[in-house]
C-alpha cells in the first residue's frame, strides 16, 4: 500500500540497520544532553558561577561548533570512503565520548562533561554526510521522502525516548548519574553491534584527494555547494529551520523553570510534545506530497511555525505562576494545554518545513559530490545555530524575557522567506545590531510583509498546496491512472468542463503544475480570479467576443508548451448545462498544430449536479447542494500522440473514461 510503504523500508536490510544505527545515536545523544540539560539548569550552583541562562547557551554553542569547523573533512571522507564502514568507526567515537561523558557525570566535573559536549559533536559532525548521503545510495525517486519522513520522525521519537529516559534517571536520588553513565555506554555499544548489518555503499569519489585544512576545505565547500542554486537555497531554508529550532529548544528548561514556575520533568514534557509533532508532520510529508518532493510544503510550514509560535508567545506571556509544580499539577492546569497544543503544532509545521528541504538536497546534488555539499549544509546548519546561541545571550543580556525571546523568533520567521531570497538574488540582510525589542519587532512585522510580497511573485508551490488542501477537505476525491501524466516535458490535458471548480480539482490531483485555459468569465469569477492569475491560467474569448484576447490565449499556449509545461483545455468551450459533453471544438487542433505535443485525456465525475455546477439552473445558487465530503472522481487515459488527437478521438476517449458516472 502506498500509505504504509516507507514502513515497509524497516523490514528491508538496505534501511533497516541504518535505522537504527540513527536511531540509538539519536536517543543516546539525547540522554546525555537531557541529563546534562536538568544538571545544568536545576543545579547550576553546584558546577559554576555562571547565569543558567547563559551556561545553558554556551552549552549549545559547544555542541554545534564542531559542525562549523570539521563538516568539509567529513564531507570529503564521506565521498572518498564506504560509507557503512564510516558508520561503524563513527559509532564507535561516540562509545568513547559517551565514557568521557560517563566520567564527567560521576565526577560532576564541568570540564570534562563540556569537553565530552564538544566531542560529541565532532561525532556527529562526521556521521551527518554519511546518514544523508547514504539514503539515495539505497532508496529509489519514490522512497526517497518516505525514507527521510522516517528517519526523520525516528529521530524525533529517538529524541523523544532519549530525553524522557535521560530526565527521568537523572533525577533519581542515590543511583541517577550512575544509571545515565553506564546507559549511555550501553547504547553506543548496541550500535556499533547493529551498524555490521549496514550494506556495503560503494564510494562515489575513492580517487578524492582530501583536503585536512578544515579552514580552506569550509571555505571550499560552502563556494562549492552555492554553484547549484536549487540545492543551495534549499540549505538556506533548512539552515533557518535550524536556527528557529535552537531558538526555541534551547529555552525550555529555564521556560520551565522560571516562567512556568515547574519541575524538572515539564522540561521533557515540553521536548517530548515537541518531537512528537514533528515525527507526525514527517510521516504526513509523504502521504501529502504523493511520494513526490513537494516544495509546496515548506512555506505552508514556515506558515505554521510564525502564528503558533506568536499563540506560544501570548500563552507564556500570559502565564500566572501558581508556585513549583510537579508534572501532575501542570497537567491538570487547563491554560497550559494551549502551550502544549502550539509546542506540537510547531513541531508538525516544522515536519512539513524540514522533509521535502533535505529530499530535494538529497536528489538535486551530483552523487559524486554528495556527501560534500550535505557537508556544506551542516556547515550553514551550525552557523545559524551558533548564531541563534550568540543572539539569545545577547538579547537576555539587553534584558528580554524569555516569552519575548519566543516571539521575536516566531517574527523572525516570518521574515526568513525574505532574507532568503534577498541572499539568493544577491540582496542585503536586514542587522539587528543594538536594536530594542520594538524595532526588532516592527522591523520584523515589516519584513513579514515583504516576504507575503515575494509569495505573491513566487507563489505557485504554495497556491498547489493549499488548492490540493482546499479540494480534500471538500470532497473525498478518487482518482486513477495519475502515473499517466509525465514527470517531464509538454503535454496538453484535455477533459470535460462540469462546474465552476473543475480546474481546481485537477490541480489538486495532478502533482506537476498546470496551466489551464479558461473562459474569460470564469477566469473572472471573484476569489477563483486570484486563484487562477496566481497559477498563471490563461483566459480566453471566442473570435467573436474579444478576437484580440483569443489570440493571445493561443499564442500564450504555445509559448507554455514550447517551454514543457503541461497545459489543460476544456474543448467543450463552455460548462455543461445538461449533465451531457457538447462537441470538442476545433482550437484543440489548431494548438497541436503548432506544438505537436502528447494528449492526455482526463474525465471529472461526480460534479454534475453540485454546488458549482449548472443543474437546473445557475450555480452556487442552490446553497441545499453543497455537500461536505461527496465523492467524486478523476480518471486519466493512456496519452495520445499528437498526430493521432482529432477532437472526435479524444471525446470518445474522454467520455469513456467517465462512464455513467456524471
Amino acid at each position: 500500500m502506498q500509505g504504509s510503504s516507507q514502513f515497509r523500508l524497516l523490514a528491508e536490510r538496505r534501511f533497516g540497520p541504518f535505522f537504527g544505527v540513527q536511531f540509538l545515536g539519536a536517543f543516546n545523544d539525547n540522554v546525555f544532553k537531557q541529563a546534562l540539560v536538568i544538571l545544568l539548569a536545576y543545579q547550576t550552583a553546584s558546577f559554576t558561577t555562571m547565569s543558567s541562562d547563559t551556561l545553558q547557551n554556551l552549552a549549545q554553542a559547544l555542541f554545534i561548533l564542531p559542525f562549523f569547523l570539521f563538516s568539509a573533512t567529513a564531507g570529503q571522507i564521506a565521498d572518498k570512503y564506504e560509507k557503512s564502514t564510516l558508520i561503524t568507526i563513527t559509532v564507535a567515537i561516540e562509545l568513547a565520548v559517551m565514557a568521557l561523558g560517563a566520567v564527567g557525570l560521576l565526577m560532576q566535573d564541568l570540564s570534562l562533561l563540556l569537553g565530552a559536549l564538544f566531542l560529541g559533536g565532532v561525532q556527529s559532525a562526521l556521521f551527518g554526510p554519511v546518514k544523508y548521503a547514504i539514503l539515495p545510495q539505497h532508496l529509489n525517486d519514490t522512497e526517497i521522502v518516505g525514507g527521510n519522513g522516517m528517519v526523520e520522525m525516528g529521530t524525533s521519537i529517538a529524541i523523544l525516548l532519549g530525553m524522557v529516559y535521560g530526565g527521568w534517571m537523572i533525577t533519581q536520588p542515590g543511583w541517577g548519574v550512575t544509571g545515565v553513565a553506564v546507559s549511555a555506554m550501553a547504547f553506543a555499544a548496541a550500535g556499533i553491534a547493529l551498524s555490521r548489518f549496514i550494506p556495503r555503499s560503494p564510494p562515489p569519489s575513492p580517487e578524492l584527494k582530501i583536503n585536512w585544512n578544515p579552514l580552506t576545505e569550509t571555505w571550499r565547500n560552502l563556494r562549492f555547494t552555492a554553484q547549484n542554486r536549487t540545492v543551495w537555497n534549499a540549505i538556506l531554508g533548512i539552515s533557518w529551520f535550524w536556527f528557529y529550532g535552537a531558538m526555541f529548544i534551547t529555552q525550555f528548561p529555564n521556560l520551565s523553570r522560571n516562567v512556568l514556575a515547574a519541575s524538572e520533568h515539564v522540561v521533557t514534557l515540553l521536548l517530548v510534545v515537541f518531537s512528537v509533532g514533528i515525527g507526525v508532520g514527517s510521516l504526513l510529508c509523504e502521504r501529502l506530497s504523493g511520494r513526490k518532493i513537494e516544495i509546496g510544503l515548506v512555506p505552508f510550514g514556515s506558515i505554521g511555525l510564525t502564528l503558533f509560535g506568536i499563540d506560544l508567545w501570548l500563552a507564556a506571556e500570559g502565564h500566572a505562576p501558581h508556585g513549583a509544580q510537579t508534572l501532575a499539577e501542570f497537567l491538570r492546569d487547563p491554560t497550559h494545554w494551549r502551550m502544549l497544543a502550539d509546542l506540537f503544532l510547531i513541531g508538525l509545521f516544522g515536519g512539513f518545513y524540514i522533509v521535502p528541504l533535505y529530499a530535494l538536497v538529497q536528489t538535486r546534488s551530483d552523487p559524486a559530490h554528495r556527501s560534500r555539499i550535505i557537508a556544506g549544509n551542516n556547515i550553514l546548519n551550525a552557523a545559524f545555530i551558533v548564531a541563534a546561541a550568540a543572539l539569545a545571550i545577547g538579547l537576555f543580556a539587553a534584558g528580554l524575557t524569555i516569552p519575548q525571546l519566543i516571539l521575536v523568533t516566531a517574527l523572525l520567521n516570518a521574515a526568513a522567506p525574505n532574507a532568503i531570497a534577498l541572499l539568493a538574488f544577491g540582496g542585503s540582510n536586514s542587522r539587528y545590531a543594538g536594536a530594542n525589542l520594538p524595532q526588532i519587532l516592527v522591523t520584523a512585522l515589516l519584513n513579514a510583509v515583504v516576504a507575503v510580497y515575494i509569495y505573491t511573485l513566487v507563489p505557485e508551490f504554495l497556491m498547489r498546496f493549499l488548492i490540493w488542501m482546499l479540494v480534500h477537505s471538500v470532497y473525498r476525491l478518487e482518482k486513477s491512472g495519475l502515473e499517466r501524466v509525465p514527470d517531464e516535458g509538454a503535454a496538453l490535458i484535455v477533459a470535460n468542463h462540469v462546474s465552476f471548480v473543475d480546474a481546481l480539482v485537477i490541480a489538486a490531483a495532478v502533482r506537476r503544475p498546470v496551466r489551464f485555459v479558461m473562459d474569460h468569465r470564469i477566469f473572472g469569477v471573484p476569489l477563483l480570479n486570484f486563484v487562477f492569475r496566481t497559477g498563471k491560467a490563461i483566459p480566453i474569448a471566442s473570435s467573436k467576443e474579444d478576437p484580440a484576447m483569443m489570440e493571445r490565449a493561443f499564442a500564450e499556449v504555445a509559448g507554455a508548451l514550447r517551454a514543457g509545461d503541461v497545459v489543460c483545455i476544456f474543448p467543450e468551450g463552455r460548462i455543461t448545462d445538461t449533465g451531457e459533453m457538447f462537441a470538442f471544438r476545433p482550437g484543440l487542433t489548431r494548438i497541436l498544430e503548432e506544438t505537436p505535443v502528447p494528449v492526455i485525456p482526463v474525465a471529472l465525475r461526480g460534479l454534475w449536479g453540485s454546488f458549482f455546477s449548472r443543474k437546473d439552473g445557475a450555480a452556487m445558487s442552490k446553497p441545499w447542494r453543497l455537500r461536505p465530503f461527496a465523492k467524486i472522481g478523476l480518471a486519466v487515459g493512456e496519452l495520445v500522440p499528437a498526430g493521432l488527437a482529432t477532437p472526435e478521438l479524444l471525446q470518445q476517449q474522454v467520455a469513456g473514461l467517465r462512464g455513467e458516472w456524471r
